[in-house]
């Protein structure tokens, strides 16, 4: 049993190394870089739909107007647009969203208290980065954008992409205090009687963002196409922005969800090798990263074909185009669809498009992951707390596993118990190791000792601390989530190392109500562990210390009481 539990806790140390390696990284200031416009990202038509690429030129060989010289602006021109989650801008050049700040999550959160403290022991306050979360970025070294656009059939008067550049009446619009919707319209027409007006609607207090383009046909003849809808993004390899606490990476890239095969992630890597041609009634398109996410969402009830494209410069697409739509002549028609930009709120998500929580990825623990999310959420609700949850959760959890944990307790109160005689018979069979084998078998036999009980609690934390680790990493509500005094921020370190302190110190009593191991270097490495695991623990997310103290606490207290019991049996 010893050596059994030498090497559980010895792994679980490893695991918590590498858990710690890379903590640092996750909040490392990101590098400046210069921006460009949408004529800079978008250098050629590559970036066009396959479908829209053989349409571009007409039957006689000569350019369509959205792609000629005359019809793109030397100069980009945007347009800003504000309402009270986001602050972004519409470059007129496609009427491409090419920066979008969530103005509810700043990169860093100001804690007074902490600033406070500081102060009385004369040290300077911690610099705050109140700037907001940018999703979409126009900047060269990570261009982010979601383009859209009209695809008209070939030889048919052209239609509006993101290359063409449309008007808007006003260069800033507010959603105002009284107003609880706000809409943007912006106007393309070829002077021949084809009209366009891109309308994107935005909602208070929503992530959601609507689009609708709507096609006049007064051009004497039908007009047939289809839109599209598609994010182009350059891979951040660096994975900084996305490393999670001890060298673990969220995923960055894409992802799709069809009917057929529902949630399916499509890396960089995998949009190089081959470019995705699938068809599905309905569905999404996304790139998602550490806690935020960008989809386009198409209708419902309508085919859609995806599609993903490996670019130049080391940038990428991902998006949908619907079937063809005939619009007769002297007609009007609507292509509608959803963009969702924004944070991985499940709750929230599950009610834009079906599957678009899938987007939290809680690794292959995803089983216990959701579980465990589902039971923090139903706390908050009640109490309000995010770090009261994570304490009610441990109750919750310490609870289910309470006959499992009563029987390992009482294996090791009787290890305890009859651990004099274990030592009196490896100093009698010093020299005879098999025979010391034998007698101390013998001994658990007859005490009805079970010598692996007590690694069982090691077992069950291990999964159960890692599916909370990707709860506590990925679940955005955690992020800057404040619990009580100094802990302003669930999702990073403890500024002052208490909750660690505390932790070793529940992991030394721990420690004092096993049986030591009866080998003396073993006995003196396990001593060790309370100071090793202190240290691991003071670059983790407070939350997931917290829970560990709490966790500990009970036990402890569960554990002095069985062995109090144990004792008073003989």
């Amino acid at each position: 049993m010893d050596n059994i539990r030498f090497v559980l806790v010895v792994t679980f140390g490893m695991l918590i190394f590498m858990l710690w390696q890379a903590w640092e990284q996750d909040y490392n200031p990101k590098p400046e870089v210069a921006t460009i416009s949408t004529l800079e990202v978008a250098k050629n038509k590559e970036d066009l739909p396959v479908t829209a690429q053989s349409s571009v030129t007409t039957e006689s060989g000569t350019q369509n107007s959205i792609t000629s010289s005359e019809s793109i602006s030397s100069i980009s021109k945007t347009i800003k647009i504000k309402s009270d989650v986001l602050a972004l801008e519409i470059d007129l050049q496609g009427g491409t969203i090419t920066n979008l700040d969530l103005l509810n999550y700043p990169v860093q959160k100001t804690n007074n208290v902490v600033d406070s403290l500081r102060e009385m022991v004369g040290m300077s306050p911690a610099e705050i980065n109140k700037t907001p979360v940018r999703l979409f970025d126009n900047n060269q070294e990570k261009i982010f954008v979601a383009q859209s656009g009209l695809i008209a059939d070939a030889g048919l008067p052209t239609a509006p992409n993101h290359y063409t550049v449309f008007t808007s009446e006003k260069d800033q619009y507010n959603l105002q205090d009284n107003e609880d919707t706000l809409s943007v319209p912006l106007t393309w027409s070829d002077n021949q009687g084809f009209l366009i007006t891109k309308i994107y609607t935005f909602k208070r207090g929503s992530y959601d963002i609507k689009l609708d383009q709507v096609v006049k046909n007064n051009t004497g003849k039908v007009w047939t196409g289809r839109q599209y809808s598609q994010l182009l993004k350059v891979e951040d390899k660096s994975g900084k922005g996305n490393m999670l606490t001890g060298g673990m990476r969220a995923y960055d890239g894409g992802v799709i969800y069809t009917e057929k095969n529902k949630y399916q992630k499509i890396s960089f890597d995998d949009m190089a090798e081959k470019t995705l041609d699938e068809m599905s009634k309905g569905g999404w398109t996304a790139f998602i990263q550490h806690y935020f996410a960008s989809a386009w969402i198409p209708p419902a009830d309508q085919d859609n074909h995806f599609y993903t494209k490996e670019l130049n410069d080391n940038r990428y697409v991902i998006g949908t185009y619907s079937p063809m739509v005939s619009i007769e002549n002297n007609s009007t028609a609507q292509f509608s669809s959803q963009l969702f930009a924004g944070p991985k709120i499940q709750p929230l998500m599950e009610k834009v498009a079906t599957g678009l929580e899938l987007t939290v990825d809680y690794s292959v623990l995803t089983f216990i992951g959701k579980p465990i999310y589902w039971l923090l959420n139903q706390i908050h609700g009640v109490v309000g707390n995010w770090g009261v949850s994570i304490i009610g959760v441990t109750f919750c959890i310490k609870l289910l596993f309470f006959p499992l944990s009563q029987a390992s307790f009482r294996s090791m109160a009787k290890m305890r118990k009859i651990q004099p005689r274990l030592k009196e018979l490896q100093e009698r069979f010093a020299d005879d190791r098999q025979r010391f084998n034998t007698e101390m078998m013998g001994l658990y036999k007859k005490e009805k000792v079970n010598p692996l009980g007590g690694c069982l609690p090691i077992l069950i934390q291990i999964p159960v601390f890692m599916a909370l680790y990707w709860v506590l990493s990925e679940t955005v509500e955690f992020r800057q989530a404040p619990f009580v005094l100094w802990i302003q921020d669930l999702s990073i370190q403890d500024p002052f190392y208490i909750l660690p302190i505390i932790m070793g110190i529940t992991m030394k009593i721990q420690q004092g109500l096993n049986p030591p191991p009866i080998d003396p270097i073993q006995a003196k490495v396990m001593k060790m562990f309370p100071i090793v695991f202190t240290i691991f623990f003071l670059f983790f997310p407070a939350g997931l210390v917290l829970y560990w103290v709490f966790n500990n606490t009970l036990s402890i207290i569960q554990q002095t009481y069985i062995t109090k019991q144990i004792e008073k049996e003989s």
